[in-house]
């Protein structure tokens, strides 16, 4: 007669997890540093942060937004920025031509 043997394991899926660590977020830090003889020749500090985005606007971070590579919108006002400057200029030019032709 055989018996079944059952575990229970207490199993926390990678779903889980993740929704764990974009809910709260997790930072990760560290410095690579290259030196000859005491003489710091490079330091490189990285910096990680993985967090949602409501997590991260929460806490402050929202640099996407106006990122013109990544939002829309930002490029959007980019574009508008540099089409207004334009028209200023030409505007300029143009009554700079006016004043010399009348000048003339």
């Amino acid at each position: 007669m055989s018996e079944a043997i059952s575990h229970s394991v207490n199993s926390t899926g990678l779903a889980d997890i993740l929704e764990r660590v974009l809910d709260k977020g997790i930072v990760i830090a560290g410095d690579i540093k290259i030196q000859i003889a005491d003489i710091d020749l490079l330091t490189i500090k990285i910096r990680l942060l993985i967090a949602s985005v409501d997590k991260a606007k929460e806490i402050g971070i929202n640099w996407w937004e106006d990122d013109t590579y990544l939002s829309t919108k930002a490029r959007e006002t980019e574009l508008k920025q540099q089409n207004d400057r334009l028209l200023e200029r030409l505007e300029k030019l143009e009554a700079s031509a006016v004043n010399s032709d009348s000048t003339n």
